[in-house]
């Protein structure tokens, strides 16, 4: 379904029957929505009319019209899976997270110990797709009685967005960093007189995009970062940290969630010391209890009690987490590691520069040399670029490429496809 108010209504019948729910995301290509159906063995699905097509004639959905006579609510264990998350699929086909409904339970309850305390006077709105993030966000909302309000359009429009900022009291919602970028770029743009809180997070937020969201939004935003299968809750960084006496801590995404740990190991699953960089890993009860029917990506993303993120960061001495990048992103050039966040945050200085995505390009010397994809606001010369980086960062990490774009490839939620980036330079 596109978001409507009765994506929940199907999502709590699903849970009161004692059924595992599904969401999908709108946006996704028929294919997906046939892999994604297929994979998880549905047997019936829910459709707004503008997306029945989409579905027809996939063979495991054997219930088209169905009726039963209202019942109490099932009794269910904590352990048993309440939500299928199919991941984003940045890297390869998506994987089904288990959460169950301690996991959902576990991520309300974190959301009042460290984001928000919410009462039935407050609001969520929910630009962004609630087969993800913010249909997650939903549930505390719910469970403290205040409203859930969705867009009349049905997808992320700045404009709609402010106008409801307006007319709601007590209002927050989830936003990618790209969304966030969009509102601030929209001439729509204005200070909301009754926000709460911008919960933002699912791709890096660069310093300079966040110090923008700040002059404007003020002291109102959290950093969360999170995983599917984590859903929402590794780290954050609260609103106190929203200002420009922090900028360093705005390079980091925060600290331990309550109740959640957070560790960085090396290739050998040792536990490395602060400063250090290595594998980001967590436990907690937020944490999936698997992939559905993908017993050795279990095992592998599971092993040791700990969940492998496959990101790439360190903590410093009091316990703030920097991501540097995915392991499959980082760049090996000339034996030396090269994390392209770094780069984009320097690239994104100059004031010509929107957008911008680094990636590693096969070398016969070096192994792999930086190219940098940009999208600009207005001309710029490669002289300026390789001025701003040589100002910023050690000369081998410069990029060797500058590639000017329309548009960087992204997918539904928001994150750049390096893997179409690096398809085009080979």
């Amino acid at each position: 379904m596109k978001n409507c108010p009765e994506y929940y209504e199907v999502l709590f019948a699903c849970w009161h029957a004692g059924l595992t729910a599904v969401p999908m995301n709108a946006k996704l290509h028929a294919r997906e929505f046939a892999y994604i159906l297929e994979n998880s063995g549905a047997k019936a699905c829910f459709v707004t009319p503008d997306l029945a097509s989409a579905v027809d004639g996939i063979s495991t959905l054997k219930l088209k019209h169905f009726y039963r006579e209202p019942e109490g609510p099932a009794d269910v264990d904590p352990n048993d899976v309440a939500w299928l998350f199919y991941t984003s699929g940045t890297t390869g086909v998506p994987k089904g997270a288990m959460l169950t409904h301690r996991n959902m339970l576990f991520q309300t309850q974190a959301y009042f110990a460290d984001i928000d305390k919410l009462g039935p006077g407050d609001a969520i709105l929910h630009p962004a797709p609630l087969s993800h993030g913010s249909g997650l966000y939903g549930l505390p909302h719910f469970s403290a009685g205040a409203v859930n309000v969705i867009p009349e359009s049905g997808h992320f429009e700045p404009a709609e967005i402010f106008e409801l900022l307006d007319h709601w009291s007590g209002v927050s919602f989830f936003a990618a960093p790209t969304m966030l970028v969009r509102l601030l770029a929209s001439p729509a743009a204005r200070a909301p007189r009754s926000l709460k809180c911008i919960i933002y997070g699912g791709a890096p937020m660069y310093v300079a995009d966040s110090l923008r969201a700040i002059e404007l939004f003020g002291s109102r935003l959290y950093q969360l970062y999170g995983q599917g299968e984590s859903p929402m809750t590794i780290t954050g960084l609260p609103q106190v940290f929203h200002n420009t006496d922090c900028v360093e801590k705005l390079a980091t995404c925060g600290s331990a969630r309550t109740g959640v740990e957070v560790r960085i190991f090396n290739d050998r699953d040792e536990e490395l010391p602060a400063g250090e960089t290595g594998e980001i890993v967590t436990r907690s009860d937020c944490v999936m209890a698997g992939y559905w029917k993908n017993p050795e990506a279990t095992a592998k993303t599971l092993r040791g009690g700990w969940l492998h993120t496959g990101d790439v960061g360190s903590l410093d001495a009091q316990g703030f987490l920097t991501i540097k990048d995915r392991s499959k992103d980082m760049i090996i050039s000339g034996g030396a590691n090269i994390y392209p966040r770094e780069i984009e945050e320097v690239l994104l200085r100059h004031p010509a520069v929107a957008e911008c995505s680094v990636v590693g390009r096969p070398h016969p010397e070096w192994g792999e040399e930086v190219v940098a994809f940009l999208v600009l606001k207005k001309e710029i010369s490669v002289a300026e670029l390789e001025r701003l980086c040589l100002d910023n960062i050690a000369r081998f990490k410069r990029p060797r490429d500058y590639r000017f774009v329309e548009a960087l490839p992204k997918n539904n939620y928001g994150k750049v496809l390096k893997t179409e980036l690096r398809k085009q330079l080979a």
